[in-house]
Parts: structure tokens; C-alpha cells; sequence
């Protein structure tokens, strides 16, 4: 029997300043799987993403989470079973890059002892360690996108007995290097093997495909594809919304759609 999807996004639509930057958007996302965004500059990602997130309510149809809808849920139930990662978090104060990574806990009641297991467990994972006690106002744009996505992994890194985990990324990769978009997208991987929803949004279609199980494709604020990586990443598609021509061949190694412009 197939669950009811975590994150299910029903005729959304956000209408503003005479435009509709978002319409018509369905899409239904499944507990463990990971759902890439993508789309040219303009194309709604940001505000899709701002309507997920609850920043902004939409102006038609709804968000559901985990069974409800988005506007149902209370900020403290919500903050123990979703993370967000906006493209860029703003912090002034020169806390250390560990402390930082705690405050991802803070939502839980789980005692110091367990939170400072997770935080440790996670800085390993996410190649962080080597920062804990640097000011986080210190580190470079890549370093804060790591201890950024260490944050909100610990903010869910565990099983919630009053719902089902959803992890939200905004081009969590922007300011990393090759080597690190592949580790950063190799964990998503891995903690959807954890049972988490994630949905992220990149600009790499080579990225969405290789580590994605669905791709959604933006286009002046409505998604013209939603699928597998082999049926959105089409090169007649890819030219009409990205007004680029490309070949899309097997990748050599993974099997995945490989797009060559």
C-alpha cells in the first residue's frame, strides 16, 4: 500500500504586482524521495520555494505536509519534522560554527547529551569538524553553505514520533566547489535513505539528473515536465526553456542523463 505523499503542492499559485509567478503548480512527493527544481532565472523557483517554506502564502490552491495543510501546522510542530535552507542565512554575531550547527536542535526536547551526539555525528558527515570553533561570520561563502546544511540536518537527523521528516534546499550548492557539490548531493542521497522527503532546488541539470529520482522543470512560473531524470531531461525541451541547444547522452559511469550543450 502506498503512503500518502509528505509534501503534496495542489493547483499553487502566486499572483503579485499584476503577475502570476507561480500557476498551476501539482506535484505530490513521497516519503523518502528526492524531488529536483529546476528552471531558468525567472522561472518561479525562488518563489516556489518561498511558498514551501510558508514565507509566503500562495494566492491559489494550497500546500499539504505530512497529511495537513502547511497553514494547520503549528512553527514549533513544524520546526521538529522540516528544515529549510534558503540560498543565503544572514548572521552578525561571530558565534562559533559549532554553535551554530546546535541551533538546529533547538525545536527538540531531546536533553544536551543527545543533542551534542547528533551535532557531532552530523559536522563528521558533512566534513565540518575542521570548523567548529571558527567564527561563523569568518568563513567563506562555501564553508557557511556547509555548516548551513549541517544545521538543518541536525534540526531532523532523527525520527520524530508525530510525523514524517521534509528536509526544503535553495541551491544548497551555489557556492561550492565541484568536489563538494558531489559530496553535498551524494548525502541528500543519503538521507533520503533515512526517510526523508527532500525537495531542492539547482541550477545543474547534470546535478538533478544524476541524484534526483524526479525532476520537476520550471517555465515562466509553470512546470512543463515532471518525471523521471531520463523523461524531463530532453533536448528539445531543455532548448525551449533554456534557449540552449544540448545533446542529452548516457552518462559513461552512472547510467544517468548526461547533458552536453
Amino acid at each position: 500500500m502506498v503512503s500518502d505523499p509528505v509534501l503534496q503542492l495542489t493547483d499553487l499559485g502566486f499572483h503579485t504586482g499584476g503577475r502570476d509567478l507561480l500557476q498551476g503548480i501539482n506535484l505530490q512527493v513521497a516519503e523518502g524521495e528526492c524531488v529536483a527544481v529546476v528552471g531558468p532565472n525567472g522561472a518561479g523557483k525562488s518563489t516556489l520555494f518561498r511558498t514551501l517554506s510558508g514565507e509566503w502564502s500562495p494566492s491559489t490552491g494550497e500546500v499539504w505536509f505530512d497529511g495537513k495543510p502547511l497553514a494547520n501546522w503549528t512553527l514549533g510542530d513544524l520546526a521538529r519534522l522540516r528544515a529549510v535552507m534558503p540560498q543565503s542565512s544572514s548572521l552578525s554575531f561571530p558565534f562559533a560554527a559549532r554553535d551554530v550547527i546546535l541551533m538546529g536542535r533547538m525545536p527538540h526536547d531531546s536533553g544536551r547529551e543527545q543533542d551534542e551526539a547528533i551535532v557531532e555525528e552530523v559536522m563528521d558527515v558533512c566534513d565540518v569538524r575542521h570548523l567548529a570553533q571558527r567564527h561563523y561570520t569568518a568563513l567563506s561563502g562555501g564553508e557557511r553553505q556547509r555548516v548551513q546544511l549541517a544545521r538543518v540536518l541536525t534540526q531532523i537527523w532523527q525520527p520524530v514520533a508525530t510525523g514524517r521528516r521534509l528536509l526544503l534546499l535553495d541551491e544548497p550548492t551555489s557556492a561550492l566547489d565541484l568536489s563538494h557539490q558531489l559530496d553535498l548531493m551524494q548525502l541528500v542521497r543519503e538521507v533520503c535513505g533515512k526517510a526523508v522527503t527532500v525537495l531542492v532546488i539547482v541550477h545543474d541539470l547534470n546535478l538533478a539528473a544524476r541524484f534526483a529520482d524526479r525532476v520537476m522543470m520550471l517555465h515562466n512560473g509553470a512546470s512543463v515536465a515532471v518525471g523521471a531524470p531520463a523523461e524531463v531531461m530532453r533536448p528539445d525541451l531543455i532548448e525551449c526553456v533554456f534557449k540552449v541547444k544540448t545533446q542529452v547522452i548516457e552518462h559513461p559511469l552512472y547510467g544517468c542523463p548526461l547533458v552536453v550543450s
